[in-house]
């Protein structure tokens, strides 16, 4: 039986045992772990498959160099981090991992909002001080969360579940996805905005789901922003880019934000001088109270993280196997 070369690029370090299990008959699995796109020329040239995460790019560049590449799977959902249109000329299907992850997203950008509108973040940190009276007008005024517009950009699997959970407390459904059958509003209970200014307009709690694109770059700009209710909340569990986090700052400390709720940046790790960044570390800026920053951690979990890599190598097995393809985007 022939045998078969799988390279996983990035992220994955350590072991790698879960992909053995489900390649290891038909394939040789090897980790590069590399930090760049071209750390992989010389070494990923005659794979037969590729399994990429989010911390390199894959470009034309290194798709002139695959000599047999039967598939490219992005594990994870996003997939604007590989050229998959170049892919397609070059007759390498590019698959995603659509269904991993989807709960653990959800509830971080539920956890977020909750954190922010209920005063839990800037709480934790303001009263580490010991010069600050123990008291709860450090936070007011909050307002109760049922009956509050919880508006979805983007309702895929991630942002639907994200806004069942939102419905659980009490929260009215909004959502902005022109690409989103009829009907599907009513199924969920939410109302369909016809434009994105029609969602912004009602958004108290804005929810960043969509993937990045030329359309969605900087979709979320102090523009948008500034059609929001004044005092609403931004939360992004998304894509960095979708956001043009540099007009944060200004937002919070003008009162337009209550508060945001970042997991991806455009660059990670952010450059020390990034304008969020620097409001966000700095004592004397509302947004160091008012801000929460992760290091793009929603997706994880131990039981997401291995949903996301056997996904990933069942993916390569029925490519390696001919065997019909799922979730390919090109």
């Amino acid at each position: 039986m022939q045998r078969y070369r799988v390279v996983i690029s990035d992220f994955q370090h350590g072991s790698a045992e879960i992909e053995q299990r489900i390649l290891g008959d038909i394939a040789e699995v090897e980790a590069l772990e590399v930090t760049s796109e071209e750390q992989m020329w010389g070494r990923a040239d005659d794979a037969d498959a590729i399994m990429v995460y989010h911390t390199i790019r894959i470009s034309s560049k290194t798709m002139e160099r695959l000599a047999r590449c039967k598939l490219i799977v992005r594990c994870g959902v996003g997939f604007d981090n590989v050229d998959h249109a170049f892919a397609r000329s070059r007759d390498i299907p590019v698959a995603n991992v659509p269904d991993y992850g989807t709960e653990e997203v959800a509830d971080s950008a539920i956890g977020l909002m909750l954190g922010l509108a209920r005063g839990i973040a800037y709480q934790n940190v303001k009263l580490r001080s010991p010069e600050v009276p123990w008291h709860y007008d450090h936070v007011r005024p909050l307002l109760r969360l049922s009956g509050r517009n919880f508006a979805v950009v983007g309702l895929g699997r991630i942002g639907t579940a994200a806004a069942m959970r939102a419905k659980a407390l009490g929260m009215q459904l909004h959502f902005y996805d022109p690409y989103k059958s009829d009907g599907y509003d009513k199924v969920l209970g939410a109302r369909r905005a016809e434009s994105l200014e029609e969602l912004l307009a009602k958004a108290h709690v804005l929810s960043v789901h969509c993937p990045l694109t030329p359309e969605t770059r900087n979709m979320i700009n102090a523009g948008a922003i500034a059609k929001m209710p004044r005092g609403s909340y931004l939360v992004n569990t998304a894509r960095g880019e979708v956001v043009d986090t540099a007009a944060i700052p200004d937002a919070i400390a003008s009162g337009q934000l209550a508060g945001a709720g970042i997991d991806v940046l455009p660059q990670e790790p952010p450059p020390a001088d990034h304008p969020l960044l620097v409001a966000w570390r700095d004592p004397q800026h509302p947004a160091h109270l008012r801000v929460i920053l992760n290091a793009h951690n929603a997706f994880y979990s131990e039981q997401g993280l291995e949903d996301m890599r056997v996904r990933g190598a069942e993916a390569c097995r029925r490519a390696l196997l001919g065997q019909p393809l799922r979730n390919v985007v090109n």
